[in-house]
């Protein structure tokens, strides 16, 4: 039997899973808050398996709530159910001690299934914030600067050296004066621990910088 505690400031919510948890044999719900206040209180009085947690609740919020029930009531897992997917808000329930993360679209089957997941002491999110995490997860990492002590514009004239650009050739395209673009050169060049421009283009090249 796994024992379960609702924490939701909306009656209709609470009124909800008591009804879903009435049917389920192998689940009972033990008890109910309000506020994150009450929701600490009772799940260290009740000591339930789960505590199903809204995080946008009075007295407390949910995080809150769920940091100081991971602290004085260890093995009471907390499940988040909210109607925020985005992923700041995911990433703080889960660092403040919640072990599953669910939208209150999610159907009975998910929520019981996350119940009795993290009962069993597994993490589980719902397919919204799964799919979510998995994209972020699959991305391809972000451009790495081959060179970030350059300003933007001792990079652009690198960049156009190693396309073997003159000097000149570099004021033309980026419309500044060769003056401009010899200060530019020597800057980068000193800042780069380069003698020569062959040795910067050289440098630039291998950095990938160059190319169309």
């Amino acid at each position: 039997m796994i024992r379960v505690m609702v924490a939701d400031d909306h009656p209709v919510v609470r009124d909800g899973l008591r009804a879903l948890f009435e049917q389920l044999p192998d689940m009972d719900l033990v008890a109910e808050a309000a506020t994150g206040a009450e929701a600490v209180r009772v799940a260290v009085t009740e000591h339930p398996d789960v505590v199903i947690m809204d995080l946008g609740m009075p007295d407390m919020d949910g995080f809150e709530a769920t940091r100081e029930i991971t602290r004085v009531a260890p093995d009471v897992a907390v499940l988040v159910l909210t109607m925020t997917e985005d992923e700041r808000t995911m990433s703080r329930a889960l660092r403040a001690g919640a072990r599953g993360y669910l939208l209150k679209g999610a159907t009975k089957d998910e929520i019981v299934r996350a119940v009795t997941a993290v009962s069993a002491g597994e993490a589980i999110f719902s397919q919204a914030v799964a799919r979510h995490v998995l994209s972020k997860l699959t991305a391809p990492d972000p451009a790495v600067d081959p060179f970030p002590e350059l300003t933007r514009r001792e990079r652009e004239a690198v960049h156009h050296l190693a396309r073997g650009l003159s000097n000149a050739a570099i004021a033309a395209e980026l419309g500044l004066s060769l003056k401009t673009v010899n200060n530019l050169t020597s800057s980068a060049f000193a800042k780069l621990g380069v003698a020569s421009r062959t040795e910067a283009v050289i440098r630039a090249r291998d950095a990938g910088l160059g190319g169309a």
